[in-house]
């Protein structure tokens, strides 16, 4: 239905010259490109181009770098011809300046962490009566400050015999702020004996002098000068990137520009001392880009159609109208339509509206649901929001069908009342009309696909083919006759045996008379083989016509569904009465909505998916990539 058509271009010219036309490429949305290895696989001689590319590492340590130091990079500054080697040499004496204020800070930093620890010990020793520079200063005593779990005193009472001072300066149920005093000689085995009980050892700076008051205040004050010398360093930071902002974007965006046209070596086949690389595009823009470059000199194109070259095979271009482009999406899902295939999504646009529509109907959550994926999509930029905007407006016209605003019945004077008794058979009915008559199009949609391809076999014998769409037509006019009385006067015996016999044999001897048509020996494995294959395979068929058929019930019975639920929302509402009735309603069409909506959401999928999409739609192509979005 919308796949572009494609032509294949071959563009050709001198190694030396790949830089300047990948250049003219690599920002390209319109071309798609062939791996070089597809030619050098195929052919001796040829190889891949595979030239040193000095960018990635140099863009690598740039974006490194601007988010360890906050360096702000312009990306929409013009790229420029420059010299490598300087550019690297510029940016390495950039960062190595950069490296040497971040030491600094870094030790500062430490510095006052280092001093914040001993703060936290020194608040509960500074009513202590001591001398820091007496202990340090003392040649027979070992002092050690720290903490250890409450739990573990009482364990100390084990080691009255041994040569040390305890002082428990400010403890609670978890921790013992603490210290303890020992001589030179046996401070190893008493060290020995606290780290036994846990005891985590607090480091207070050789530097502080006086009473721990004292020195709380002189770590106060050391503390302030060394935030004031941090502040210092980060506007010298600040003030060495923003003098080089503009010189370190030019580099960053040539470095990108030029990294894509490394990158864009993958696509380039090299033969000899000649180039050429292989790709996709459109009629017009293949035009325009053989003018634009043959004005370089010995770069020759060559325009062929999409199927010209048979080790390639044309990528798929979709594109869709305003109403079915959301679908997309779905369709990608389950597979991109090879290039000889038809883009199935405007029929699914179609069928996936109207079922949710019909599955989900009520005129008040419809056009809530369109308003929600309207803010989704101009907000969040969600693809599944413009999908809402749709599938809502269907719901709020089949709401108005229904007699549903918000799930009441009163509002509106309804078409059909799909929970009236003598409606029930009718709305399953209906809806098994609408599963007959998109299995028939989803047949005949295959019929016309295998007529394109000239697969014969396919067309003439398959349950998707002639042969199927016969048999199910049959089968489905005698239901009709017998369930509706319509009184159509057939003849029993003849009608069976050439409207139903004569199909499934067709289908049945599938295998056989495809090879028949093909020159080929039409049991090739043996007759015994085909035969219980075959049986198996005639069982499931008839299993999936009548399965896929009755699959289309739960289209009937989620409208009786969402109607039930919606009658039980204003069931409890009314049971609650005053002002909690609109707080029941508020809160049950939230819960109807997301819960139901979903589920629907998801069972209309199943049905594109599992009923339709399996009888004529494969989805093994392959995406069109453009040039720009391979490098990104």
């Amino acid at each position: 239905m919308a796949i572009s058509k494609l032509q294949l271009v071959e563009i050709e010219f001198p190694e030396t010259m790949s830089d300047e036309v990948l250049s003219k490429l690599v920002d390209s949305e319109k071309f798609h490109p062939e791996p070089a290895s597809k030619f050098v696989d195929s052919v001796r001689g040829l190889k891949v181009m595979n030239k040193d590319n000095p960018y990635a590492d140099l863009l690598g340590r740039m974006d490194e770098a601007a988010e360890k130091y906050g360096i702000h990079i312009n990306t929409s500054e013009k790229p420029q011809i420059i010299n490598i080697v300087e550019a690297d040499d510029y940016f390495c004496e950039c960062l190595d300046e950069a490296n040497k204020i971040s030491r600094v800070k870094n030790e500062l930093q430490v510095m006052i962490d280092e001093n914040n620890q001993a703060k936290k010990y020194l608040k509960y020793m500074k009513d202590l009566d001591i001398d820091f520079d007496d202990l340090f200063s003392s040649e027979y005593i070992q002092v050690r400050f720290g903490k250890l779990p409450t739990m573990n005193l009482d364990k100390l009472s084990y080691y009255d015999s041994q040569e040390f001072l305890f002082k428990s300066i400010y403890q609670d149920a978890k921790t013992c702020y603490c210290f303890y005093i020992t001589s030179p000689s046996n401070a190893p085995e008493i060290d020995n004996i606290f780290s036994s009980l846990f005891f985590e050892r607090i480091h207070i700076p050789e530097f502080l002098h006086g009473t721990p008051g004292e020195s709380l205040e002189i770590i106060e004050e050391e503390n302030a000068t060394a935030e004031a010398s941090i502040k210092k360093y980060d506007g010298k930071l600040k003030d060495l990137f923003s003098n080089k902002e503009k010189d370190l974007s030019v580099i960053y965006a040539s470095c990108q520009e030029l990294n894509k046209t490394s990158e864009a070596q993958r696509y380039v086949v090299v033969f000899g001392n000649n180039a050429a690389i292989y790709g996709f595009c459109d009629k017009h823009y293949a035009h325009s880009l053989k003018e634009e470059l043959e004005q370089m000199d010995k770069v020759h194109v060559e325009i062929k159609p999409a199927m010209g070259d048979s080790r390639l095979y044309p990528p798929t271009k979709l594109k869709n109208n305003w109403f079915s482009r959301p679908f997309k999406m779905f369709v990608e899902m389950y597979g991109v339509p090879s290039y000889t295939d038809f883009d199935p999504t405007n029929f699914v646009a179609v069928t996936y509206t109207f079922l949710f529509g019909m599955m989900f109907a009520d005129v008040g959550q419809g056009i809530l649901l369109s308003i929600i994926g309207f803010l989704a999509y101009k907000l969040k930029g969600m693809k599944l929001g413009e999908v809402g905007m749709r599938i809502g407006i269907s719901s709020a016209i089949f709401g108005v069908i229904f007699g549903s605003v918000f799930g009441s019945e009163e509002i509106l004077v309804p078409f059909f009342a799909p929970m009236a008794s003598e409606n029930t058979m009718t709305l399953l009915g209906v809806a098994i009309g609408v599963g007959v008559c998109l299995i028939i199009i989803s047949i005949l949609f295959n019929i016309y696909l295998n007529l394109k391809k000239k697969h014969w076999g396919e067309l003439l014998f398959s349950q998707n083919g002639v042969a199927g769409l016969v048999f199910y037509v049959a089968v489905l006019v005698l239901a009709m006759n017998m369930l509706l009385n319509l009184g159509l006067n057939i003849p029993m015996g003849i009608y069976v045996a050439i409207f139903i016999i004569v199909p499934l044999v067709m289908i049945f001897l599938k295998e056989p008379l495809t090879y028949k048509l093909e020159g080929k020996k039409m049991f090739p494995h043996g007759f015994g083989n085909f035969f219980t294959e075959s049986f198996f395979e005639m069982i499931e068929v008839l299993l999936t016509f009548v399965a896929n058929t009755m699959s289309f019930l739960r289209v009937g019975g989620f409208v009786l569904s969402h109607a039930g639920m919606m009658l039980v929302v204003y069931t409890l509402a009314e049971m609650v009465g005053g002002f909690g009735y609109i707080i029941v309603l508020i809160i049950g069409n939230a819960f109807v909505m997301c819960l139901e909506g979903l589920i629907v959401g998801i069972q209309v999928l199943r049905l594109e998916f599992y009923e339709l999409f399996s009888r004529y739609y494969e989805g093994n192509g392959k995406p069109f990539v453009s040039m720009k979005e391979s490098l990104e």
